[in-house]
């Protein structure tokens, strides 16, 4: 495994985001309306989106009240999400910080009562970074505070095609995803009751995935 090829990810996104300005659209996806649900039930008002890209989602939730601060390594991404907040009226529910998950975050404990991302965990990320993410997660979230992840899995396209970068790593198109089986989903729930793993598809090849969602104990 090569960190230095790992590290590059975080220049790739930014420079597709600045190239590509709605690589993945400006509709909400399927995840976070389905999370959105959850998160209303539970009475959760305030959130954290990690790695919210072009703020698709972010933009959504704030859209339908919630309070939402967002993480990600793209400066241009989270530029973007701020402009277009304040396009649409929804400046003062929604705040972004530049910041590498593979560091604590910038929050203090038990602040917020839900987090979501949609394959922010599938991302350049060794399995020792990403128990890490889920215990800065664990950390900020309160008792009884809810995470739902996307992630793609074993079962995707994708997996074992490309350029092998270590572990369940593999690059396609220069960029590298880090597939998931049942199991690691476990390995990285300490700290959570795992609530449900569902599976579901996304985009036109399609990309295959799991809809997570754990509860804080």
């Amino acid at each position: 495994m090569d960190k230095k090829i790992l590290d590059k990810q975080a220049q790739h996104w930014e420079n597709t985001f600045i190239t590509k300005p709605e690589t993945f659209g400006v509709t909400p996806s399927a995840a976070a309306i389905k999370a959105a649900e959850t998160f209303n039930k539970k009475g959760i008002t305030n959130i954290l989106e990690l790695g919210a890209g072009q703020g698709r989602d972010a933009l959504f939730f704030a859209k339908k009240g919630f309070h939402i601060q967002v993480l990600d390594y793209s400066q241009t991404g989270v530029d973007k999400i701020i402009k277009k907040a304040k396009t649409l009226g929804v400046e003062k529910l929604i705040t972004g910080k530049i910041h590498d998950v593979r560091n604590p975050f910038p929050f203090t404990n038990e602040k917020f009562g839900g987090c979501f991302s949609h394959m922010l965990y599938c991302m350049a990320l060794t399995t020792k970074e990403l128990q890490f993410l889920s215990d800065e997660i664990l950390r900020v979230l309160k008792n009884g505070g809810v995470n739902i992840y996307t992630v793609r899995h074993t079962g995707d396209g994708d997996y074992k095609n490309g350029i092998h970068r270590g572990e369940d790593l593999y690059e396609n198109d220069g960029f590298i995803v880090h597939f998931f089986s049942k199991e690691k989903v476990k390995q990285l729930s300490n700290g959570f009751d795992i609530v449900n793993i569902e599976n579901f598809e996304e985009g036109k090849f399609p990309r295959k995935l799991f809809h997570v969602t754990l509860k804080k104990v």
